[in-house]
Parts: structure tokens; C-alpha cells; sequence
């Protein structure tokens, strides 16, 4: 079992040691979590993020940010722990692209359907769908693992 870095910061906020577990397990998968909700403000107010981040378009880093953050918690669940490691690989990677890719296609949806001229309602809306697709999720993965521990 690996030994935990003290940190007294990380304790105060609530977030995890640094372990190689928790490395892997937690902080990239909270990383991919961050870079998915910059991806549903970027998506659906592409002109704030240019705003705050002055450098080329960052769609592309933010959405494979969100593919690797979220294959990392997928291939990290127990109910795929007696998976063989190829065939976990593939199944995290391809529910971490399943599921940025399609978030991306709802905001554009929803984007469409929303009045051109509002942008903090695109906004709203995009962190609204995202948060509630992350939550749903991980409550269906998290459901997953308890049926794999009965």
C-alpha cells in the first residue's frame, strides 16, 4: 500500500493524499471533471473563454482533458477491477469519449434551441446539462460498483 504525502492544504479543502491510487483514481479523473465543465462554458459561450484565457482556442485540450479524466474514473471502478487490463483500457476509453462527445453534441443542441443574443443563458444552461449529466453518471456508475460488491 502506497504512503501518503502529508498535506495539511489538501485536509482543509477535503481533497484526497497524494497517493499514486488517488493520483490516478482521483485527481485526473477531478481534472478531466474541471476541464469537461470548461468545455460546456466553451461550447456554449465560446467568446468567454478567449476572455479569460488569451491564447488559441482551447476546445480540443479541454475536451481531451475530459476523455482522459473521465476514462481514468471509469478504468478505476471496482466493478471492472477482474477485467482484463487491455479490455478495461478500451471499455474506459471508449465510455470517456462516449461521453464527452455526446455532452458536446447536446450543448450544441441546446445551444441551437436557445435565443442567439443571450449568452449567460447558454452559459447557465451548458453548466446546468453538464453538472446534471456527471451526476447522473456517476450515480449509474457508482450503482454499477454496489451490484458487482453483492
Amino acid at each position: 500500500m502506497a504512503t501518503a504525502t502529508n498535506c495539511s492544504i489538501c485536509d482543509k479543502v477535503g481533497l484526497k493524499p497524494f497517493t499514486k491510487e488517488n493520483i490516478f483514481n482521483y485527481y485526473i479523473p477531478l481534472h478531466g471533471l474541471v476541464s469537461y465543465g470548461a468545455l460546456s462554458v466553451n461550447v456554449m459561450n465560446p467568446q468567454i473563454v478567449p476572455k479569460i484565457i488569451p491564447k488559441k482556442d482551447l476546445t480540443n485540450v479541454f475536451l481531451i482533458s475530459a476523455v482522459v479524466g473521465t476514462a481514468f474514473y471509469i478504468y478505476g471502478r471496482p466493478h471492472l477491477k477482474n477485467v482484463e487490463q487491455k479490455k478495461r483500457g478500451a471499455y474506459a476509453l471508449l465510455g470517456g469519449t462516449l461521453f464527452s462527445m455526446g455532452s458536446v453534441l447536446g450543448w450544441a443542441l441546446i445551444k441551437s434551441a436557445l435565443p442567439k443574443d443571450n449568452a449567460l443563458l447558454a452559459t447557465v444552461a451548458g453548466i446546468a446539462t453538464g453538472a446534471a449529466v456527471v451526476k447522473l453518471g456517476t450515480d449509474y456508475i457508482q450503482d454499477i460498483d454496489k451490484l458487482q460488491t453483492k
